[in-house]
C-alpha cells in the first residue's frame, strides 16, 4: 500500500479537502498526518517537521508540505525524488525551502518545477489553496506510480534552506531555536556531536543565567527542573521535566540561543 504523508499550517478543515482530493484519484493510499499545526507560515518549522520524520518512512513514501506564504505568486511548485535508488521518497510542494532539508537527508536530489496541468485538479487551480488544487493530485499521482518526470521540467535553481547558523564563541554554544514543540520543549540547531565535544551526561551547562543539568532523559531530574538533553531528532533540547520550557525560558521559534559550558 503506498503512503502520503501530510504536513501543513492549515489547522482544521482544509487538510480534509486535500484528503478528498488524494482519495479521489488513489482510494487506495494510506495517508498519514504529521502535523497540520506548524505555526502560520513557520516554514523553518514545517521543513524540521519534515526532517525529523523522513527517514522512518518506507521508500515510495510522498511527502506533501503545504506551509505557503507566497501561495498565488511567482513562487513554483515543486516536485523532488531524493534517496538511493530503490529506496527513494518523493516530496511535493512549493519553492520556498520547505522540502529541502528533509530531501537532503536523504540525498541524490532531483527537483522538478510542476507545470503539467493535467496532474492539476480538473476543476481549475484556486490562487489561494495550491495544498488542494496542485500538491494534493501531484502527490496522489506519484503515490500510484506515475514517473516524476511528468509533473515538469527538472531545475536546479530552487529555494534552499537550512537550520541557521551554530557555532561556539569562548564557552558558549551558539545556536537558534528551531521547533518548540506542544509540551513546550525547546529545540536547538546545535547538534549533539558539537555538545558532546565539550559536554558529558551528568555535567551542567547555563541558560540565561540559570544553572541546567545536561542528562539523557526528562526524569533525570526532579518534577518542574530544568534540563538539556539530546533529543530522538539528534538536537539538543531544553526542557522542563513535566513542566514547559518554552515559558519558562522565554524561548521561541526563531529565537537566538547561548549554552554556557560550565
Amino acid at each position: 500500500m503506498s503512503i502520503i504523508s501530510l504536513t501543513t499550517d492549515f489547522g482544521d478543515l482544509y487538510p480534509a479537502s486535500m484528503k478528498a482530493v488524494i482519495l479521489g484519484i488513489n482510494p487506495g493510499v494510506r495517508i498519514v498526518d504529521v502535523t497540520h499545526s506548524i505555526r502560520q507560515a513557520g516554514v523553518r518549522e514545517g521543513a524540521f517537521a519534515l526532517y525529523s520524520l523522513t527517514p522512518y518512512f518506507p521508500a515510495k513514501t510522498v511527502h506533501i508540505g503545504v506551509v505557503d506564504p507566497g501561495v498565488g505568486t511567482s513562487r513554483r511548485s515543486l516536485a523532488i525524488k531524493a534517496g538511493k535508488s530503490g529506496q527513494e521518497q518523493f516530496f511535493v510542494g512549493p519553492d520556498n525551502g520547505l522540502l529541502i532539508p528533509a530531501a537532503c537527508l536523504l540525498g541524490e536530489l532531483e527537483v522538478y518545477e510542476i507545470t503539467n496541468k493535467d496532474m492539476m485538479l480538473k476543476s481549475g487551480v484556486s490562487a489561494t489553496f495550491h495544498g488542494r488544487d496542485i500538491f494534493a493530485p501531484v502527490g496522489a499521482y506519484l503515490s500510484k506510480g506515475v514517473s516524476i518526470e511528468e509533473v515538469g521540467s527538472q531545475v536546479s535553481d530552487f529555494v534552499g534552506l537550512d537550520f541557521g547558523y551554530f557555532g561556539i564563541e569562548g564557552p558558549f554554544l551558539i545556536g537558534e531555536v528551531v521547533f518548540a514543540d506542544s509540551f513546550g520543549n525547546v529545540i536547538t540547531n546545535i547538534p549533539e556531536d558539537v555538545i558532546f565535544k565539550f559536554s558529558t551526561f551528568g555535567s551542567h551547562v547555563e541558560i540565561n543565567g540559570r544553572r541546567v543539568s545536561f542528562v539523557q532523559t526528562y526524569g533525570f531530574v526532579g518534577k518542574d527542573e530544568p534540563l538539556v538533553l539530546i533529543g530522538s531528532h539528534g538536537f539538543m533540547e531544553i526542557a522542563v521535566n513535566k513542566g514547559n520550557a518554552a515559558l519558562q525560558f522565554g524561548l521561541k521559534n526563531g529565537d537566538p540561543v547561548a549554552i554556557k559550558i560550565m
